[in-house]
């Protein structure tokens, strides 16, 4: 499969399941949402103490399952992946980042102030996973 054609199908869609990699090789999936930006990057809001962060700390490969409008129909996007200091002040980079993720994929929130906080308060950051391969079934 292209990656173009997965990232197309996986672009209008928001679910998927994260697999990284745990200490001993066996694989941690997580049900996560996310959202492929302008660069093709696919960024996830995760927080620091998750197991999936930490996985993704150690060894950075990561892939991500997206099933279609069907069973049989799904992409599977494999890559690299870069995480973002923890959020540590409302103002910095990484909540500005958690922002717009959030805007790309629920609109304006109705507290902006709040939100920042809370960002900091749970420890979140931004996963980027940049996709190299693909695979999976789209037709049919």
């Amino acid at each position: 499969m292209e990656l173009t054609d997965a990232l197309d199908f996986i672009r209008g869609r928001r679910e998927g399941v994260l697999t990284t990699l745990r200490r001993d090789g066996r694989p941690q999936l997580s049900n996560i949402m996310y959202a492929v930006g302008p660069d093709d990057a696919i960024r996830i809001s995760v927080t620091a103490t998750r197991a999936k962060t930490k996985n993704l700390q150690r060894d950075p490969r990561a892939s991500l399952y997206v099933v279609g409008d069907t069973f049989w129909a799904y992409v599977v996007v494999d890559g690299p992946a870069v995480l973002t200091p923890v959020a540590s002040d409302p103002n910095d980079a990484t909540v500005d980042e958690l922002v717009d993720l959030y805007r790309s994929m629920a609109g304006e929130h109705d507290n902006w102030d709040e939100y920042r906080t809370a960002m900091v308060a749970d420890q979140r950051l931004v996963v980027r996973i940049t996709p190299t391969s693909s695979y999976g079934m789209i037709g049919n």
